[in-house]
């Protein structure tokens, strides 16, 4: 079944119906100028349209229903904002709809080649994670590279708003959303949310007063999320005890409780000790990242992975967890997490600086940047791939996550540059604006 009247709305926005016969229902002509601009909220579909009826000019808003009947059953003849419609587009016109003047709303029979709703309804019922995958591979490559690069801007737009709540967060404080944004991405999944509140427990002010000192830099990690609590386990544990109790007082700090951090069923390589560790390197090396933006165009992918290859310090070499000697072994971020890091963060971060800034040149270095960087491995990436569509880097990666997650799973066909380029003859469809 159909979802609603979206593809009413398509076939209107891009002027895809039968455009030889546009009549009203009373017989006057009808000339789409303008059909306004889609509205996805309460109120009539289309805003602000431009139709000439009968050699008049007029402006006003757009109602679309499969039956004219439709707009009593959806109460607009009790609701003020249908009283200025100038064109009721149906598909039957099965009633006279009259307005609060006692003028009967305008009426156009819309019609349309059905093969385009077919199409649609197939997809629709196509029970594959990937509706169109048996006509996937027949798309042209050129035009696949397109859509790929306008669902990357897309994915990319929608990290930036993410970023943007962040900054309002911290008063447009560009080091201290980072901040915020960094230790959420060191949760890695699971410990997602003990790390965003540790970052509101540990603000950047105070990590940032104690960045030239590692120690102090562990000791507040490792006493904020409430690991430093009760007897001290060996030496080590024991110095950051001591500095932490300094720094607590200092700035009057409250730690979190050591329960919300999960260590079962992950490797030990990714207990919240590790990942901590490795925080606390990262804070201690990099430069405020409000300095490394605005100089980022002299930096390279290489400088960039560079500055995630972090190593949690000596301690735990031979440590996962305080007071439990374990065989040695260096606690390096992973190369698989790096790159998580640098596209899911460090490239989103500078994208948004450079739109927020209006630096062009810096946007470009951002995709750039990514395109140089390996695809993900995940389920949806294998998924595309056993239907032939494989992400040579991590701008296609990021682009096909954007298309499976906001258009597949959520049966958005139209809107799906794949979606819509199957449905409709691609002539067509660039000749009416798509």
């Amino acid at each position: 079944m159909m979802k609603k009247e979206d593809f009413l709305h398509f076939l209107w926005k891009y002027l895809l119906f039968d455009r030889q016969h546009t009549t009203t229902t009373s017989g006057e002509e009808i000339e789409v100028v303008s059909p306004g601009q889609h509205n996805t909220d309460a109120g009539p579909d289309f805003f602000n349209a431009k139709i000439r009826i009968g050699g008049t000019l007029w402006a006003g808003n757009v109602e679309i229903h499969f039956r004219a009947s439709d707009w009593k059953r959806h109460a607009h003849h009790h609701n003020d904002a249908y009283h200025n419609v100038i064109l009721h587009v149906v598909t039957e016109n099965d009633d006279v709809i009259v307005r609060n003047d006692g003028q009967a709303v305008p009426a156009f029979v819309m019609t349309y080649d059905p093969v385009l709703e077919d199409r649609y309804k197939a997809l629709l019922a196509a029970p594959l994670p990937v509706p169109c995958a048996p006509h996937v591979r027949h798309i042209q490559p050129i035009h696949m590279i397109h859509f790929l690069g306008r669902l990357l801007v897309e994915r990319l737009e929608l990290k930036a708003e993410n970023i943007k709540q962040a900054l309002a967060f911290t008063n447009n404080e560009w080091n201290a959303a980072f901040h915020q944004l960094l230790f959420h991405a060191f949760g890695f999944g699971i410990n997602t949310a003990a790390f965003e509140l540790l970052a509101k427990n540990t603000p950047y002010k105070v990590t940032g007063k104690h960045r030239n000192t590692l120690l102090q830099l562990e000791a507040l990690l490792f006493g904020q999320a409430g690991m430093l609590q009760g007897p001290a386990k060996d030496e080590y544990h024991g110095m950051l005890q001591k500095e932490y109790c300094f720094l607590q007082e200092k700035f009057r700090l409250v730690p979190l409780e050591a329960h919300l951090w999960k260590f079962l069923r992950l490797r030990p390589s990714n207990f919240p000790t590790i990942r901590l560790a490795q925080l606390a390197q990262f804070l201690h090396r990099a430069p405020p990242i409000i300095h490394l933006m605005e100089a980022w165009d002299k930096h390279s992918e290489r400088e960039l992975y560079a500055l995630f290859d972090l190593q949690a310090s000596e301690y735990w070499d031979t440590h996962f967890v305080f007071g439990k000697p374990s065989p040695p072994q260096p606690k390096k971020l992973g190369q698989a997490s790096i790159y998580n890091l640098i596209v899911n963060l460090a490239i989103p971060y500078l994208f948004t600086y450079a739109q927020y800034h209006r630096y062009d040149s810096l946007r470009e270095t951002a995709l750039e940047l990514l395109e140089k960087c390996p695809p993900e491995e995940n389920h949806i990436l294998r998924q595309w791939q056993q239907i032939g569509v494989k992400a040579q880097n991590a701008f296609h990666s990021q682009a096909l996550i954007q298309l499976q997650t906001a258009y597949c799973d959520k049966k958005r066909c139209l809107y799906c540059p794949v979606g819509a380029e199957i449905i409709f003859p691609l002539s067509s469809f660039r000749q009416a604006g798509g």
